[in-house]
């Protein structure tokens, strides 16, 4: 029986369609986009950001300004509309309310992950969801409020009290650049109601320590099993900067979200 020949161009042509085919048929990864919370900056996300990278992940650690839900959350909206394909959005702390009023009416953002966060209902407030549980010692731990020119009071932590309240597993000297560099919330963002939460129609993952000071773990608790999260991980001794603290672990639940169809 005689062999049949394949001229070594059509092999490498076959190949390359191959490839090709195969390249066209695996779907682009989401884009990752992190929003830091209050007393925190962008840079709170360096240990996760080469995680992801690494993975071949698109990072962008969007800006917020701290100065509203609603105004932050039109910031990070228009960060989301500017990227083609699919997105998912993270939020560490107050930024959970953030990415939960700014993913409403994007097409494009396919879940929702919560990083020691609030994910508040409608009507609802970062104040009010932390009085209504015991745990958090944040108000005792708060500098005298700054009065803006403009009114309202910005707000910060008394930076003696920073790594014992916000980043209690995280290196003292690293936590002393923290406190240096933190960013003010304004009192009256803390305290603004979520309108419309996209939790209630986009999946989401939730990850946060059982040593957070700022938000009570029960408050976080309540609040995964509330948005029907698809996972919950619970990080023993982690403090609010869980991201910082337990960064793969963070990463990897971030990567989990991405990955769900």
């Amino acid at each position: 029986m005689k062999k049949r020949i394949i001229p070594g161009g059509l092999m490498l042509a076959a190949a390359l369609f191959a490839t090709g085919a195969q390249a066209q048929a695996a779907p682009a990864k989401p884009t990752i986009v992190l929003v830091h919370g209050a007393f925190a900056d962008s840079s709170s996300w360096n240990r996760v950001i080469p995680i992801l990278q690494q993975d071949g992940y698109t990072v962008v650690a969007a800006p917020n300004p701290l100065r509203g839900v609603r105004a932050d959350a039109d910031v990070v909206a228009g960060v989301v509309k500017g990227i083609d394909g699919p997105v998912v959005l993270v939020g560490h702390s107050y930024g959970g309310s953030v990415i939960s009023e700014a993913a409403e009416g994007l097409p494009n953002v396919k879940g929702l992950v919560y990083v020691a966060a609030f994910a508040p209902d409608t009507g609802e407030t970062a104040l009010a969801l932390t009085g209504q549980f015991p745990g958090s010692t944040l108000g005792t731990a708060l500098a005298p409020p700054v009065r803006l020119t403009a009114g309202g009071n910005d707000l910060y932590i008394l930076q003696a009290r920073f790594h014992d309240q916000f980043a209690a597993d995280v290196p003292a000297p690293e936590a002393r650049l923290m406190a240096a560099g933190q960013r003010p919330v304004a009192e009256a963002a803390l305290s603004e109601a979520s309108t419309a939460p996209a939790w209630k129609h986009l999946p989401s993952w939730f990850i946060y320590g059982d040593g957070d000071k700022n938000i009570p773990p029960v408050a976080m608790g309540f609040m995964a099993e509330r948005a029907k999260s698809r996972q919950t991980v619970v990080v023993k001794g982690a403090s609010h900067v869980v991201m910082v603290s337990h960064a793969p672990e963070v990463a990897n639940l971030i990567e989990r979200a991405a990955a769900t169809p």
